[in-house]
């Protein structure tokens, strides 16, 4: 077929990959302070529950944004914290006074080391 090789270009615009993120306050009863170098991020998870985030302000040559790692989750309907399965699950419920200060998640200890390492509480 004659003419067929003339073909319609049409340059599209390049769209940037742009991340929405509304920061929401920390829980009234959370006590932790975060950790020298370290900040904590609240982002909305789903209606009725937010993801609080432990982020580390240390220099790091494989990137220029802060990592982050999830702290847990606080369910504002219910008032109570879960611990994390990953960074989008939430697991079980604890008592924040169980938690620590980088992390909603629960240590299994045995009785020899609940009687060593849970002193310091």
């Amino acid at each position: 077929m004659k003419g067929s090789d003339s073909i319609l270009k049409v340059e599209l615009p390049q769209i940037d990959s742009v991340q929405c993120v509304t920061t929401e306050e920390l829980p009234p009863d959370f006590y932790h302070e975060p950790p020298e170098g370290y900040s904590y991020e609240v982002t909305q998870h789903r209606r009725n529950m937010v993801a609080i985030w432990i982020i580390n302000h240390g220099e790091f040559s494989y990137t220029d944004t802060p990592p982050r790692s999830i702290w847990g989750f606080y369910d504002r309907k219910k008032r109570c914290y879960h611990a994390p399965i990953n960074a989008t699950k939430h697991g079980n419920q604890v008592d924040i006074s169980d938690t620590r200060p980088y992390t909603a998640m629960q240590l299994k200890l045995n009785p020899l080391e609940y009687a060593l390492y849970s002193s310091g509480r």
